[in-house]
């Protein structure tokens, strides 16, 4: 293989100007309409999302159609962009249902590869942010469980459902194939949990005697839902990173303005070895969540490698930075109306969510060949 092979297959892993244009964009949105207190306000409302800033997000700025081709309705991006506008609903936690079905969702629809159709025609809905999806398997099922997911029938219950109580559709995956079922038609209960993450709610769905629309057969269906998790386990180390990366710079900040003894907290040398261990994850963190949309993004055939990798690395990161801002913040850090809560909750959540790190470093040993630690 030539040198110039070699420098053509490596991930990029920086940031183009559009990404950036797009986190601008994003990151205005998310601070107007979805600061800390409008979040901590909403998770103790009956109603979590803000329709508004969903509509804004997804239709306004056109990120719900990114992973949609154009002539499908889409922005004919790629996971690269939908991974930045994931890292900046981490930074601001903000309850939107833009992984299940933005990306997950929509991901399996595209696997699907109708261009009409009822397939097509929920893409296009999708993509314009007028309906939303989610699959109806639990959150913390892995890639690897994307098979065993098709086992069941549509009469039947389902746990742990992220976001399934504002999904106008839901994915269900049986013996005979993919259906896709209103969520407000008959026989259909969605049933909210108590999530430990409130910005993220889970349900237990109930399907008795209901109907749905066959999107596709077992096999085809089954492929297209383990690329659907593939994508949602590889995009949530994106996520990760911005929960990660607030915490570490809301830590710093604090910090330094935090005084003891006439000097700022930050200047004691064992805070500084604490942060700069932080700092030293969440930078390789940021390689290992953009190395795994990089591949997701250009189809690589080492993708279900690069997504473990990020999953088994950044699901620790986000969990230690989050404790760290809590315990660093001191007394303030405890309280309710912190948002530090807020972070530490989405990050024990998250580490579970596709897969625990656990389950991915066994990914990676069997995709290494490695044995397993």
């Amino acid at each position: 293989m030539t040198a110039q092979t070699e420098t053509a297959q490596a991930p990029d892993l920086l940031y183009s100007e559009a990404e950036e244009d797009l986190r601008a964009a994003v990151r205005a949105l998310l601070a107007d309409k979805a600061d800390a207190p409008t979040v901590i306000a909403a998770i103790e409302s009956d109603t979590p999302y803000d329709l508004r800033l969903w509509e804004s997000l997804a239709a306004g700025i056109g990120a719900a159609g990114l992973l949609v081709p154009e002539k499908l309705g889409g922005q004919g991006a790629s996971h690269r962009e939908a991974a930045v506008v994931l890292e900046e609903l981490g930074r601001s936690v903000a309850p939107a249902p833009y992984l299940t079905s933005a990306v997950v969702a929509t991901e399996i629809l595209l696997a699907l590869g109708a261009e009409d159709g009822p397939a097509a025609e929920l893409l296009g809905e999708l993509a314009a942010g007028a309906r939303t999806a989610v699959l109806a398997v639990p959150l913390a099922t892995a890639p690897a469980d994307g098979a065993s997911a098709m086992a069941g029938t549509l009469d039947r219950t389902v746990t742990g459902v992220a976001e399934a109580a504002v999904a106008d559709v839901l994915l269900v995956p049986t013996a005979e194939g993919l259906y896709a079922v209103d969520a407000r038609s008959a026989g259909v209960t969605v049933q909210p949990l108590v999530p430990l993450d409130l910005t993220r709610p889970l349900a237990a769905v109930t399907l008795a005697g209901a109907s749905g629309t066959l999107l596709a057969e077992a096999g085809p269906a089954a492929e297209a839902v383990g690329r659907g998790l593939l994508a949602g386990a590889g995009l949530l180390a994106s996520e990760q990173l911005g929960v990660a990366e607030w915490c570490l710079a809301e830590t710093v900040r604090h910090t330094r303005e935090r005084h003891q003894f006439n000097r700022p907290v930050g200047s004691f040398q064992s805070l500084k070895h604490r942060m700069a261990q932080l700092w030293l994850e969440v930078v390789s963190a940021r390689a290992a969540a953009r190395n795994a949309a990089d591949a997701l993004a250009n189809g690589s055939p080492d993708a279900p490698l690069a997504v473990a990798v990020a999953q088994a690395y950044c699901s620790r990161v986000a969990v230690h930075a989050a404790e760290e801002c809590v315990q660093l913040h001191g007394g303030i850090g405890m309280t309710w109306e912190h948002p530090a809560h807020l972070y530490l909750k989405r990050a024990k959540a998250d580490s579970v969510a596709f897969g625990t790190a656990g389950r991915h470093r066994d990914a990676v040993a069997a995709l290494t060949e490695l044995p397993a630690p």
